[in-house]
């Protein structure tokens, strides 16, 4: 497929790694003579037509960067038909021919509308620290973010290990629990609270209680977000305060500290190789597709099935934690 000019955008919460990606497609794309054109502020800056030409040297020393260069928001316009519809007049203006996408399920849903009404083709990549995608492994920005976590965590057990305290450490994740059971099992907690289980306080507590009897002085507990818990870190905080006023209790909310900072080694090469790979898809003539990575192998999958399927949780990974924190 002879496509000449192209855009990339990025959409959604930001991802520690985008850059990277970006990087990889700006320089691929002129690698192949193509022209490349960055939009900002995703689909808003889109339907407003915010966009640039990006050259080679538009993209030099960003690759250790977080963020994105090219900033990215969140668009209520473009899930409308109106919307969608000035988007793609603002391409045809610059006789653009295809796009790449970098961002989470609401970006590929948007695609796919797109698509569906006015046939630009576009590829998409994993750029999400929640890691909630199907058809790879692991997303853009995830690695990062685990690691955040895990400093944090560590730090805060240092403190806990020094008043024998009880921590309740609240990360990212509102539909997904990855964040938490990643840097919780890396970082010893004793408990782990995610959306894909349900929460039997009954079960946290006895946990607490056997610690109690077996003098542990020290216990973490990591809850994600979007736990079931109504009020989440904060409700389970309050609940073990009323059930054990005798334990020092502390809570610390992560919050978006997760989602910045320098990217890793792991995201930056995951960046860098799906971004290669989006430019050869689209000159090879795929469309509506994800490129994702699966034991080590760049694969592709359709935007409907990259959305509507959630990427397998490892619930044995929970089991061990129990065996582990003992």
């Amino acid at each position: 497929m002879n496509i000449q000019r192209i855009a990339l955008l990025t959409s959604g919460g930001d991802a520690p790694g985008m850059n990277a990606a970006i990087r990889a497609v700006v320089r691929t794309a002129v690698f192949h003579k193509m022209e490349v054109w960055g939009i900002r502020r995703g689909y808003e800056g889109l339907i407003e037509g915010d966009m640039i030409p990006l050259q080679a040297q538009d993209v030099s020393n960003i690759i250790a960067r977080g963020g994105t260069i090219l900033k990215t928001a969140r668009s209520k316009a473009f899930q409308t038909e109106e919307g969608r519809r000035n988007a793609f007049t603002q391409l045809q203006q610059r006789g653009i021919e295809g796009l790449i996408l970098i961002g989470g399920d609401g970006t590929f849903r948007g695609a796919h509308a797109f698509f569906q009404e006015h046939q630009i083709p576009a590829i998409g990549l994993p750029g999400t620290i929640d890691n909630d995608l199907a058809g790879t492994d692991y997303t853009i920005g995830f690695d990062t973010a685990v690691n955040t976590a895990v400093e944090a965590i560590d730090k805060i057990r240092d403190t806990a290990e020094a008043h024998d305290r009880l921590f309740i450490v609240e990360v990212m994740g509102r539909d997904a629990g990855y964040i938490a059971l990643h840097s919780g099992l890396a970082c010893g907690a004793e408990d782990i609270l995610i959306p894909e289980v349900e929460t039997l306080l009954g079960q946290v507590v006895a946990r607490i209680c056997d610690d109690e009897r077996r003098k542990k002085t020290v216990h973490i507990i990591v809850v994600s977000e979007g736990d079931d818990l109504k009020g989440g870190a904060s409700a389970l905080y309050e609940y073990i305060r009323h059930d054990f006023p005798q334990l020092d209790t502390r809570m610390c909310v992560l919050g978006h500290i997760q989602r910045g900072g320098s990217p890793t080694c792991a995201d930056r090469i995951l960046a860098s190789r799906l971004g290669f790979a989006a430019v050869n898809a689209l000159r090879a003539g795929k469309s509506q597709v994800m490129a994702g990575l699966v034991n080590d192998q760049v694969v592709f999958t359709p935007f409907d099935q990259a959305v509507k399927q959630q990427a397998n949780l490892h619930r044995d990974m929970l089991q061990m934690i129990r065996v582990l924190a003992v």
